[in-house]
């Protein structure tokens, strides 16, 4: 379970894991078009410094556009995104270290509705959960059934600052 945050008036989303996959492999999943278009959504653009991409989440159906505004293989990048129903954008900040033969992914995305960061954060937490069986093979989860269990356990996580 990840933990929750507010900050300005905004929620934030904070969660770690470890996977068992070198960083470079990691790195690949969440750059490499192909890699996400298995576990995470179709994308469209460039996923480079400054590029600008579209993508369509399959465990939400959220379409969204954005852009890398952070760059640094196989340790860090940054994107900031807004989907179709948003009123602003959210930030997406993540942290790749090497840890033997796994690697420890720090994420934590910002600018969300506070009314809704249950949802965001089972969301992002499904996300994370698709990861880590497509490097161990497998599939995505059903992600209908995942979230009905995941949000009453996140709306019960205390909100920090708040």
């Amino acid at each position: 379970m990840g933990s929750l945050r507010s900050a300005d008036g905004q929620g934030i989303v904070h969660i770690e894991n470890r996977f068992r996959a070198g960083i470079d492999d990691l790195w690949s999943a969440f750059t490499d078009p192909s890699r996400l278009a298995q576990w995470l959504g179709d994308f469209e653009g460039d996923l480079e410094l400054g590029g600008s991409y579209r993508a369509h989440f399959f465990s939400s159906g959220a379409d969204i556009t954005g852009r890398v505004e952070a760059c640094e293989p196989p340790r860090h990048f940054t994107v900031a995104n807004k989907g179709a129903q948003a009123s602003n954008e959210q930030v997406v900040d993540a942290v790749l270290t090497a840890d033997g033969d796994d690697t420890i992914l720090v994420l934590e995305q910002r600018g969300l509705r506070l009314d809704w960061i249950a949802a965001f954060a089972a969301g992002l937490q499904i996300h994370l959960e698709d990861l880590a069986s497509h490097l161990a093979g497998g599939g995505r989860c059903d992600s209908d059934a995942r979230m009905s269990e995941l949000i009453p356990a996140y709306e019960a996580v205390p909100i920090d600052g708040r």
